[in-house]
């Protein structure tokens, strides 16, 4: 079991204690637990079975760490089963409506017997909602709107999610000594945020062993196809896994068919036809007639030019080689032609990370912690960015705390002069547009983020009005997670995005492309059109632990999947030309 399928089960035990009205502290241990194993970045499994004290895990206490064993052991977990028979194991996917959190689907249940998304689809068109106290009828439409657009979003895995169960399965095949080489492709590869199914390409001269291993794979949990070069198998969590065997000719070829789009991968046959040649999963082959061979049922027609990599691919069409992450039918073939793609940002470009969270508000590490966290990357700066006092689950600092924080942070920087600590907040939008923190204070950070967490089902025209005031604000550095979305969870507020981008660029704020793999916000268009109106994009991990910082790779990716270069991100600046670009710094 990954960590991954771990953290999900503890999630919903936590879900199915809170829809039981349990302990609140109960509850929250659970939930904390479920983020800490999700973020670890070494598989539990692997320290169960060295005998690891997994109490010594931030949030592990001595009973979840008998349930994650249990859970490695096993693949299941008693408690689950418990609570399954007090309430029902499918009210957890009613409250992943928007609006719908555990009090209000305990009333639904208990008044009406609602225990599905079908029986609330049902009760919902019947009218049945509106009349219980505390809903009503645009309530009842909400939920509608959110059945439906939880129907839209389909069975699609989140790209974080989708690592956790392809790099063990990779590293399990390559365990066989037929494999010469082995490649993700699809839609993976290209590093879209959510996927659909995997594609695996495999090199190999002998494929019945690599087969057998395949389908013998402990998450397996049926499988589809078992063929002499092909095989399909659907894991345990019921992601698809399609694997192609090819001989070393092909591979090239291969991986850029497989790799898609679709879109880009059709003007790519244009261009070959147009060349006289054929390109195919199998090869680029010279032919004679292009729409016979083309129409051929053998795939080897004609004389093989190209297909051992993709860069032969690329060459047999004259274009240079395109990054995955371009592959969209965006332009990138017309840019590859006037020889304009972009430098696309890498992971080493980050000079550092402008949000984060302590224990001054709901962060699970020290400010010293994450500092030393920060200084391991290599970070030249780092922002701490603790909630603003309206967000007060999560312990929000008022003028106060925000002074005694500030006093700590004064003492950590005389102990390290190896990192730029900014002094910074994440302020809370208020409905009217208003700032979460008086304007005297405002002033004496060096970094303001502001940030929208209440209200996010506000009508366009009010929500639109209320970001455009934010924006306005003297103070406003950065816009973090701009639409408020939480992917296959929470639909993005609904907003004039280009009107707020175009007001950013007209006051020199920068947008933030939030790396956890939950949000992405902002999506790869928006970047794009952020990006071709001036904003300058700010990419930071919002982390809440010291692992967390490593989320950073999942904004990279969505980075280049929006075109930007180092030049388009603020935090790939050196820190004095960090502070020159500042808004404040602009306007002082």
């Amino acid at each position: 079991m990954e960590n991954v399928e771990i953290a999900r089960v503890l999630e919903d035990v936590a879900e199915l204690l809170e829809l039981q009205d349990a302990n609140p502290f109960r509850i929250r241990a659970y939930r904390n637990a479920a983020r800490t194993v999700e973020a670890h970045t070494t598989p539990l499994k692997r320290l169960v079975a060295e005998g690891a004290d997994l109490t010594e895990l931030p949030a592990i206490g001595k009973d979840i760490a008998g349930h994650i064993t249990e859970l490695v052991n096993e693949g299941k977990l008693t408690l689950l089963d418990e609570l399954t028979t007090k309430v029902p194991r499918s009210l957890i996917d009613i409250t992943r409506i928007p609006g719908l959190g555990a009090k209000r689907v305990r009333i639904l249940w208990q008044e009406l017997g609602i225990a599905t998304l079908e029986d609330l689809e049902r009760a919902a068109k019947n009218d049945a909602i509106k009349g219980l106290k505390g809903f009503g009828a645009k309530t009842q439409q909400r939920i509608l709107d959110g059945i439906a657009a939880a129907r839209r979003r389909g069975m699609r895995f989140k790209l974080s999610d989708a690592d956790q169960y392809i790099e063990p399965l990779v590293e399990y095949l390559r365990a066989e000594q037929a494999i010469k080489q082995i490649e993700v492709a699809g839609s993976y590869r290209r590093r879209k945020e959510t996927v659909g199914d995997i594609d695996l390409l495999v090199i190999a001269q002998d494929a019945q062993p690599v087969v057998d291993r395949f389908v013998s794979y402990p998450q397996v949990e049926r499988v589809e196809l078992a063929g002499d070069t092909k095989a399909t198998i659907v894991l345990t969590s019921g992601l698809q896994v399609d694997m192609r065997i090819l001989p070393q000719k092909s591979y090239g070829a291969a991986l850029q068919y497989f790799t898609g789009s679709k879109e880009h991968s059709v003007k790519l046959r244009k261009r070959a036809v147009e060349r006289g040649l054929r390109v195919s999963e199998y090869g680029v082959f010279s032919i004679t007639n292009a729409k016979r061979d083309a129409d051929a049922k053998d795939p080897w027609a004609g004389r093989l030019v190209a297909g051992r990599d993709e860069a032969q691919v690329y060459k047999a069409v004259e274009l240079p080689w395109i990054p995955p992450e371009l592959r969209e039918d965006r332009g990138e073939i017309e840019a590859a032609l006037r020889g304009k793609l972009p430098s696309l940002i890498t992971e080493d470009d980050i000079r550092g990370d402008l949000q984060m969270h302590t224990t001054w508000s709901d962060g699970k590490a020290s400010v010293e912690e994450m500092l030393e966290a920060c200084v391991e990357r290599g970070y030249e700066y780092l922002a701490i960015t603790d909630h603003s006092q309206v967000l007060a689950m999560t312990g929000g600092l008022d003028e106060k705390k925000l002074r005694e924080q500030w006093a700590e942070m004064d003492e950590v920087v005389a102990r390290h002069d190896e990192i730029t600590l900014l002094r910074s907040m994440e302020v809370d939008i208020l409905s009217d547009g208003s700032l979460d923190l008086a304007d005297h204070l405002l002033i004496e950070l060096d970094l303001v983020v502001a940030s929208i967490h209440s209200k996010l089902d506000l009508p366009n025209a009010k929500q639109t009005k209320r970001i455009l005031r934010a924006l306005e604000h003297p103070a406003v550095d950065i816009l973090a997670h701009p639409t408020g979305r939480l992917i296959n969870k929470r639909e993005p507020m609904d907003f004039d995005l280009d009107a707020v981008l175009s007001s950013a660029a007209e006051h020199r704020v920068a947008v933030e492309l939030n790396a956890h793999p939950d949000r992405l916000d902002l999506k790869d268009l928006h970047l794009m059109k952020a990006r071709d109106l001036g904003v300058m994009i700010v990419i930071n991990t919002d982390a809440h632990r010291p692992e967390e910082l490593a989320l950073m790779r999942y904004g990279i990716d969505q980075a280049r999947r929006a075109w930007l270069e180092p030049k388009h991100v603020l935090n790939t600046f050196p820190v004095k030309k960090l502070r020159a670009k500042l808004r404040r710094a602009q306007e002082a």
